[in-house]
């Protein structure tokens, strides 16, 4: 049975790391003799768009697509080769955990059904080892009055309307 749990853990942990790597930890206040210069506050950056070139040059890449005309046709159907192998395991993929996903919910609806026959069982054995005992306990108590009619009995023929043998 796949547990998805861990690895969930995992892959957010991962997308957080970057996150996580970049906080501070809050400090103690350091004690100053002086009073605290007041610096104004820097005026704030604008921050580039995601993608642009500003964006791209900040990170340090320097990417720009040469004109169709001086692209090599090599270049360009190896990349293309490149991307639909790409997208041919993405896809696999992506049917493996649909197959797999299913494949765990047709297990987990089978153990839950069997868990709910074994639940339905335990309570019908209850019921039946409560209804034994409960026989048993009558039974109990009509021999014990039985017992005690038959001793009452032999102490006493007029008692019970029958004659004892004698000897």
């Amino acid at each position: 049975m796949i547990r998805f749990t861990p690895v969930a853990l995992a892959v957010l942990t991962l997308a957080a790391a970057p996150a996580l790597a970049q906080t501070t930890r809050p400090q103690a206040p350091v004690q100053r003799t002086t009073p605290p210069q007041i610096t104004p506050p820097a005026a704030p950056a604008a921050s580039p768009a995601p993608g642009s070139e500003e964006w791209l040059r900040l990170r340090g890449e320097t990417y720009r697509a040469a004109p169709e005309a001086e692209q090599d046709p090599a270049e360009v159907a190896e990349t293309s080769r490149l991307n639909a192998a790409i997208v041919a395991r993405n896809n696999a993929a992506e049917r493996r955990e649909n197959e797999a996903i299913a494949a765990w919910q047709a297990e987990n609806t089978r153990w839950r059904a069997e868990v709910a026959r074994l639940e339905t069982e335990r309570a019908q054995w209850e019921a039946d080892a409560a209804a034994s005992e409960a026989a048993r306990l009558r039974y109990e108590r009509e021999r014990a009055a039985w017992a005690a009619e038959v001793a009452a009995c032999e102490r006493s023929p007029r008692t019970c309307g029958t004659s004892t043998p004698k000897d």
